[in-house]
């Protein structure tokens, strides 16, 4: 049943996954831009986008510059497309693996 799971998840990715990589260029893209406006390192820039894309947001890190807090919301919002998207497939790998197990029997 797992490998069933699996299967079924990486056909799932493989429909999705150009909308996965364009919503993580686009957090990267940002959170590199935001990086220069505020004079942050690239490590720096990129933890402070991940850590907001997954909606922890620390706030150890933040912009202090208008245009980087507006970039951060689109991080944000990128974010929360991204986890949905992720949850969206895990759940239709599981319906897929459910219906195949079904039909098995």
């Amino acid at each position: 049943m797992r490998r069933l799971f699996f299967s079924n998840l990486y056909q799932q990715l493989q429909v999705l996954w150009p909308i996965f990589s364009a919503i993580l260029i686009v957090m990267t893209g940002c959170g590199v831009i935001i990086g220069r406006i505020e004079e942050w390192r690239l490590d720096e820039s990129l933890y402070f986008t991940f850590v907001t894309g997954l909606t922890i947001g620390y706030g150890d890190i933040t912009p202090k510059h208008l245009g980087a807090r507006l970039l951060a919301l689109v991080i944000g919002f990128s974010g929360i497309v991204l986890t949905g998207l992720v949850a969206a497939i895990s759940v239709q790998a599981l319906n897929a693996t459910s219906k195949d197990e079904t039909d098995d029997r």
